[in-house]
């Protein structure tokens, strides 16, 4: 990840798009251990999506919708302008869900033989991070990076209407775990169904967040967690119920605190609980609620784009109801 310094308090790019491309490429941070999410995405860069994918219309008044580089250099500009002066590295872009076509001139010819000019190609799914280095908390010796980002996905959107239409997106800021970069999203920092008809609204959206957001009361948040621990058999309890909850009728359901989290996540805990180099057991068998936590973020990066911010909201709700109930010793559905 290639390093974006915007220290001049004076001044705010117009294109933050603009200004990436003149970044000096020898100007580079260490990279990242592992990416944010996996799933089934790729790398993006941002000026290859700028460059060379198309955009999605409106199809009864051919009008464009947002793109994702509309987005993501709105979210740099918009960082740009509320936390001057700070160490802004550019966006780590993933994207999912190829959609793939072809110039009309190409049409009958075979798909081996498309040459790159006679091929389109945009991604139905995008997600991005944006991290700021210089602002960071440290939790039971992790360093974090405060981080902003954000996730757009197409298929929300009723592109067979007219423009004025409200386009969806997700847009956060948290912290990012530097020893793994699981992602730390709260409730407090999180737009998780932002409407909108332009660009506009998007940035007035992305700004009134930023502005209101408690990185200090988050970092809190987060160190207490390590105060906890789950004994072996609290967390074999935690595991089995995670594995009952969706199949609880809806009457009992609906009492219970929301799970996200899918069958393959929850093995992917188990087996982390064990074999995580960070995040694992003690040798007494307990796990505090900090490496729980990260069991959880970390599992996070199987899903896809349209459902990793969600989880990771759910993830600190449930290390939160947690904390709750070993703090008061009061009962808890998922240690019971």
């Amino acid at each position: 990840m290639e390093l974006l310094q915007i220290n001049n308090k004076n001044h705010i790019p117009a294109s933050v798009g603009e200004v990436i491309e003149e970044v000096i490429d020898e100007i580079e941070i260490e990279p990242a251990p592992s990416p944010f999410i996996e799933a089934n995405t790729i790398v993006g860069n941002l000026q290859d999506i700028n460059r060379n994918h198309i955009i999605p219309v409106f199809i009864k008044d051919n009008e464009p919708v947002i793109s994702h580089a509309e987005f993501i250099s709105s979210a740099l500009n918009t960082v740009a302008e509320i936390f001057h002066g700070e160490t802004i590295l550019k966006p780590n872009i993933r994207l999912s869900h190829p959609i793939k076509g072809r110039i009309p001139e190409a049409k009958h010819k075979p798909a081996i033989e498309l040459l790159e000019h006679e091929k389109t190609l945009y991604y139905e799914r995008m997600a991005f991070v944006v991290e700021i280095p210089s602002i960071t908390t440290d939790v039971a010796g992790n360093k974090l990076n405060l981080t902003v980002g954000g996730v757009k996905a197409y298929n929300l959107d009723n592109l067979y209407n007219r423009s004025g239409t409200d386009q969806h997106f997700k847009f956060f800021i948290g912290f990012e775990n530097k020893v793994c970069t699981n992602l730390s999203v709260t409730t407090d920092g999180y737009l998780a169904n932002l409407k909108v008809k332009n660009l506009d609204m998007l940035r007035m959206s992305m700004m009134s967040l930023l502005k209101d957001f408690n990185a200090v009361k988050l970092g809190e948040q987060l160190q207490s967690f390590s105060n906890y621990e789950l004994t072996e058999t609290q967390f074999a309890s935690l595991v089995g119920r995670c594995r009952m909850y969706r199949y609880l009728p809806d009457n009992i359901k609906q009492l219970v605190p929301e799970l996200m989290f899918g069958e393959s996540q929850i093995n992917a805990i188990c087996n982390d609980y064990y074999r995580d180099k960070y995040f694992c057991r003690s040798q007494k068998g307990s796990i505090n609620l900090w490496s729980l936590y990260n069991l959880f973020t970390g599992s996070n990066k199987s899903s896809y784009i349209d459902t990793f911010l969600d989880r990771s909201v759910n993830a600190f709700n449930l290390a939160v109801e947690l904390k709750g109930a070993l703090e008061n010793r009061s009962d808890c559905w998922y240690l019971n």
